[in-house]
């Protein structure tokens, strides 16, 4: 009779490596996402400046309307129509009340353009909207800093 135990190899343990790279590159691709994801800044719009521009000082998913020089609507880079628009606030409003929006219009857009977006946040129930602005430049052109407001 054999009375010697039987050696037996160690147990498989759990591999935490690949778990933890893995984890770390989802880390990594939510901080970048978040990052570019504050600001949409549309090239294509020139804000007009102000003295009292500061800086920004952005409230956790504030919404930014575009509003080009020929009157087009867009929200991230996706032109939309005012009826749309109106659509998507009031789903906004709905489900988050006091909502911050800002709105970034083009120095040369036409006022009555601005109003029909502004008369659209209105009708949908958005009434925490700010206007961006760059801050204005010194007289002697020292001061280069247009800050986004």
């Amino acid at each position: 009779m054999n009375f010697r135990k039987k050696h037996r190899g160690a147990l498989p343990g759990f591999q935490m490596t690949a778990m933890m790279d893995i984890v770390f590159l989802l880390l990594c691709f939510f901080i970048a996402t978040s990052v570019y994801s504050q600001w949409e800044l549309n090239i294509n719009i020139a804000l007009p400046s102000a003295k009292s521009g500061n800086p920004p000082e952005r409230l956790p998913g504030e919404i930014v309307i575009n509003i080009a020089k020929d009157g087009r609507v867009s929200i991230n880079e996706q032109d939309l129509t005012l009826d749309v628009l109106q659509t998507r606030l009031e789903r906004l409003a709905k489900n988050f009340p006091g909502q911050p929006v800002s709105l970034r219009v083009d120095g040369d857009t036409r006022y009555e353009d601005l109003i029909k977006v502004v008369d659209t946040c209105r009708l949908a129930d958005i009434w925490n909207f700010s206007f961006a602005t760059v801050q204005e430049k010194e007289k002697n052109g020292a001061a280069d800093t247009a800050t986004p407001r």
